[in-house]
This record gives C-alpha cells, structure tokens and sequence, in this order.
C-alpha cells in the first residue's frame, strides 16, 4: 500500500492563480511565475466557487489574444482538468490520416469569432465531436458526419460535469444551439429558393446573428480565393435574410383572393367562418408552421386537409 499521508491537499487558490494567469495572457498582458495547478486543484476549485472560475475563463475566451489564453490554459493544466473534450483535439489531425489540425483551427475560429460570450464559447466547442466521428472511406477521405450532433451532446455532459454553465441557461441553451447548428449557414447555396431562405431563418429564431458570425469565424482556409468564396456566401445569404424579412414586412402573409378560393372550394359564403379561417392561416404562417405568400391553391389544400382544424363540415 502506497504512503498518502505526505500527500499535499488539494489548493483551489492554486488553480485560481493559474486561470488568473491565462486571463492575463489573453488579454495581452504581462503574465510572471506561471505555475501548473493540479488535476485536485481544479476539481476544488470547481466545487468551492464555480462561478469565479468561469468569470476566469471567460476573459480567456473574450482577450485580445484568445490563442495565448488558451495556449497558456494547456500548459498550466487546466485544460485537460476542466474541458479534457477540449484537450483531446491537440494534435488531433496528425499521423497516418492527417487533415487539418483542429486544436490549430479551434484557436484561429475563436480569435476570428465576434467578442460576444456566446460566439465565443460555442467556437470552442463546435468541433469537440470531431475526435469521436472521424472515419476514412476507401478512397482516403477524412469525414466527421455527425460531429455537430455528438459536440452537442458532450457540451451538456460537460456542463453537468462543472456547472459552469448552468448558472446562466440562456447562455447554455445558445452555445449548445450553436454548437449543433453550427454547420448550416457554410451550407448555403446561390440556389435556395427564397422559401428555404425564410425557413432557414424562422428555425434560426434569434440566434441567426450569432450563427452567421460563428460561420464566419468557422472559415480559416490559407486558400484567399477559397476564404473569400466562403465569406461572400454568408453574405449573400444574410443580404437575402434582409431583403426578404423587408419585403415580408411591407405585404400580407396570404396573398390576395384566398379567401374567394377558400369559398369556391368548400362552397362557402361570404361569412365570419372565412375570416376565422384566413386568420389561423395568417397564425400558422407567424409561427413557422406553413410558408407565406404561396399561392391560394397551396392554402386551400391545406384546409382540405385538415377541415376540422379550420372548421370545415366533414361533407
């Protein structure tokens, strides 16, 4: 049996005066004496103030130089202590399959990333499922299908882990969302019917500012014209979020005669039933459910299938 009596105790100010340290580092500040916490150091500090040690971190997410900050929280330990999620993408990329280093990538996408808490604590962590996903199809190609969806699922581990998050679920729940997310607006294509622009932007919701910049940020290509591709893209995809949610604006959601239709087709008369009926229409359009300014036969084909919703007699 091993002698642990000697053993030093856990010291959380220790772990405190690392963070400290990186936080200074990536604010471009002089940081003296680093000195590497321990594993116990982390893991006290954690349940004795949590809160502080997340205001720690974020001014190493939130510096002028994240990239140092982050740098600094791998050699001080407290990578591999507080996010080894995070650690495990170091190196990843070399050896026999080698793709682009995504410790490397993950640095860059959070000093590209807007200053905003939530753009850069998603940029972390939007690629931590690439460890567990990647596979080699027989032609040599590198894939992570599903990265998104794994990364999501390992930042709410993370989470339950430290509860460093929690304390704040509105900033939880939008990291996460951008996490999974994270991929969809780089998938953009000239060819997106504007319905597809406006369902893209309704299931965004209010997080579409914050995914167009982590998309953004996501870009680190060494390739100009590649790079340049890919920032005109979400450009042109937030300049038709714009000219559509204008125009969206300016007209009715239903175009005009759907009632006439709605009342040739269920042989109705002009009555309070066809307003209710236009109406929840208008309100299943609101709420994301259908698609606006179809035209009147879509609409009268979804009342067709649902009459009792809209209060058509079963004939």
């Amino acid at each position: 049996m091993s002698d642990t009596t000697n053993a030093e105790p856990p010291n959380p100010t220790r772990a405190m005066d690392a963070l400290e340290m990186a936080a200074l580092v990536a604010e471009g500040k002089t940081a003296t004496g680093l000195s590497r916490a321990t594993s116990e150091d982390y893991a006290a500090l954690a349940k004795l103030d949590a809160l502080g040690m997340r205001h720690k971190l974020d001014r190493v997410v939130m510096g002028e130089d994240p990239e140092g900050g982050l740098d600094a929280l791998l050699a001080l330990g407290a990578l591999d202590s507080l996010f080894p999620e995070v650690q495990a993408m170091v190196g990843f990329g070399d050896g026999e399959w080698r793709h682009k280093d995504v410790w490397k990538h993950t640095k860059q996408v959070v000093r590209q990333a807007v200053p905003r808490l939530e753009v850069r604590w998603a940029s972390l962590f939007h690629d931590i499922g690439k460890v567990k996903t990647r596979s080699i199809s027989p032609d040599g190609k590198v894939h992570f299908f599903g990265h998104a969806e794994v990364g999501t699922r390992m930042f709410d581990k993370l989470d339950r882990r430290l509860a460093l998050f929690s304390p704040e679920p509105a900033l939880k729940s939008t990291v996460s969302f951008l996490v999974l997310h994270h991929l969809r607006a780089n998938q953009y294509e000239p060819s997106w019917t504007d319905s597809a622009v406006r369902r893209f932007t309704r299931e965004l919701g209010l997080h579409l500012d914050d995914l167009l910049c982590l998309a953004r940020a996501d870009i680190t290509t060494k390739r100009p014209e590649k790079k340049k591709k890919g920032l005109s893209q979400i450009s042109e995809l937030a300049e038709r979020i714009r000219v559509l949610a204008e125009e969206d604006a300016k007209l009715p959601p239903l175009p005009t005669g759907v009632g006439d239709e709605i009342m040739r087709a269920f042989g109705l008369k002009p009555s309070r039933l066809v307003g209710d009926i236009k109406r929840a229409l208008e309100k299943a359009i609101e709420s994301g459910e259908i698609d606006g300014r179809m035209p009147n036969e879509a609409y009268v084909e979804i009342v067709r299938a649902n009459k009792s919703r809209f209060g058509i007699p079963e004939s």
